[in-house]
């Protein structure tokens, strides 16, 4: 009988809920919570979220799952993206991550094993936990962004998997564009780095890429020191280090403060939770992968400044759910909010953290926030949920700098110019319209005379114009929304920063 009781009670705190909540009511019925805790788990997180919502209990929380959640978030958050050339070892990596934090059980790691020696890929099973679908189990190649969670003393990390293939290039543009740290993933093993680095490897090109995305801070790690053909050599990595140094440097990275190297072996995860030990790298003095991403300092963000949520996502759970990283502002239930260019307003439903639900965020976070107002199919990718006081501008044409990389053979960039442009979770087809000025890289003034046309390494002021309406910001207000790359036909050609919008109110 004493569930049926607890069911009672439990119906009956809902109904006082409903009505106006008196503060002694409340502590009552979080008394009678506490009992039937275990018996009614889901009616009783029922009661604590109506609980949650009515303004006078915000004082007093003594509900645990509610204290649970502040101390959760006292942690910072950071997301990382994984770049680096295909096969380097970025998902094996990111998968001997989660099995070292306590993520992936051993069970579950057997089962990866006799999976992937039934395909006679011994050395694979560790990327198996960030490579889930069948294709990228098959052919050893990941193709999605892989997202998973862990956390370290300080820190939640959300690990972004990004595709090291070059066909898959876009992919990996929407994991980075997302990331506020990034770990780019070398193999030592001898020729892979070399093929990796040549001209037309991806390690150049997620580089530059992941620079104009907005990873500032780049831990390099030196995968693979555990192969026979490397065997912790110190020759090996210091060979690395000398040839990746000069690069990073003429990518925009301040080596001395934005980048660090260590070397590790995904496979066995070494010098990763541990430092290596002396037996196996005698010359290593450094730190292990933990302790090197717990050390880095995190990119201020403000959390009282206009909201602001590029959409990555969106699919229909009991209503109409949007995902994406808050890159400014702050979000509680309960707020309106619009989601632009198509100016809907929205209510925010719930709100969910990785997988827990809360009830404000703020920025940095990635969340999955439920609306009402608006139907799935009329949101697409790169709509932004921005806040009402303050909405995103929407634009069909702005004012860009450009930094030209590597154009085609024989193109020239000039008027006319198409191409893709990728800026936060926006992939639209561009035109350049009208080249203004271009720039003197010596002295970074404007040169007097007006370009017809500009070659590769060139830096140029431009107009570019989209077919359709696309939320962007000038790069000095939010560089997370002002910064963007073009490419076509599979390379990236030009690196730029928004620097004007125009100004017939906000379009």
């Amino acid at each position: 009988m004493d569930i049926e009781e607890d069911i009672k009670a439990l119906q009956l705190d809902s109904e006082e809920n409903v009505e106006e909540t008196k503060p002694n009511d409340v502590e009552k019925s979080d008394e009678k919570d506490e009992a039937p805790k275990d018996v009614e788990n889901s009616n009783s997180s029922e009661v604590i979220v109506e609980q949650k919502s009515s303004p006078e209990v915000k004082e007093k929380e003594p509900a645990p799952e509610v204290v649970e959640e502040v101390q959760q978030n006292k942690k910072r958050h950071l997301n990382v993206v994984f770049i680096g050339h295909v096969d380097a070892g970025k998902s094996t990596t990111g998968g001997q991550i989660l099995f070292l934090s306590g993520q992936v059980d051993d069970r579950t790691i057997q089962k990866y094993e006799k999976e992937a020696k039934d395909k006679s890929r011994e050395s694979w099973y560790m990327a198996y936990i960030m490579d889930t679908n069948e294709e990228e189990r098959l052919k050893g190649k990941t193709v999605e962004v892989g997202r998973a969670h862990f956390e370290t003393e300080t820190t939640r990390f959300t690990i972004l998997d990004a595709p090291g293939h070059k066909s898959y290039v876009p992919n990996m543009i929407s994991g980075a564009s997302q990331a506020d740290i990034g770990v780019l993933v070398i193999s030592a093993r001898k020729g892979e780095f070399e093929t990796g680095y040549e001209k037309g490897g991806q390690t150049r090109e997620h580089v530059q890429l992941a620079k104009t995305l907005g990873v500032s801070k780049l831990l390099v790690v030196v995968n693979k020191m555990d192969d026979p053909t490397v065997n912790w050599s110190k020759e090996r990595y210091d060979e690395i280090e000398s040839k990746m140094l000069p690069f990073l440097k003429s990518s925009g990275y301040n080596i001395k403060k934005d980048v660090q190297f260590l070397p590790i072996s995904g496979l066995v995860g070494s010098n990763m939770k541990t430092r290596v030990d002396k037996s196996v790298c005698p010359w290593w003095n450094g730190q292990c992968l933990f302790e090197a991403l717990d050390a880095i300092e995190v990119p201020l963000r403000d959390p009282n400044g206009p909201f602001r949520m590029p959409i990555i996502d969106k699919f229909k759970d009991m209503g109409t759910v949007v995902m994406g990283k808050v890159e400014s502002g702050s979000i509680r239930e309960g707020d309106n909010m619009l989601i632009m260019p198509n100016k809907a307003q929205v209510k925010v439903v719930a709100i969910f953290c990785d997988e827990d639900k809360v009830s404000r965020a703020g920025p940095g976070e990635n969340l999955r926030v439920r609306v009402s107002g608006i139907e799935e199919e009329d949101i697409l990718g790169g709509f932004v949920l921005s806040s009402l006081a303050k909405p995103i501008p929407a634009v069909s044409e702005f004012e860009a700098q450009l930094q030209i990389l590597e154009l085609l053979d024989n193109a020239i960039f000039t008027a006319g110019y198409k191409a893709v442009l990728h800026i936060h979770a926006v992939v639209e087809e561009c035109e350049i319209v009208e080249l203004k000025q271009q720039i003197d890289p010596k002295t970074r003034k404007p040169m007097k005379k007006k370009p017809l046309f500009v070659k590769n390494n060139a830096i140029v002021v431009c107009r570019v114009q989209v077919n359709n309406m696309i939320c962007v910001e000038q790069f000095k207000d939010f560089p997370q929304l002002g910064r963007f790359t073009l490419r076509t036909e599979g390379k990236t050609v030009a690196v730029g920063k928004v620097t004007a919008l125009p100004t017939v109110g906000d379009n």
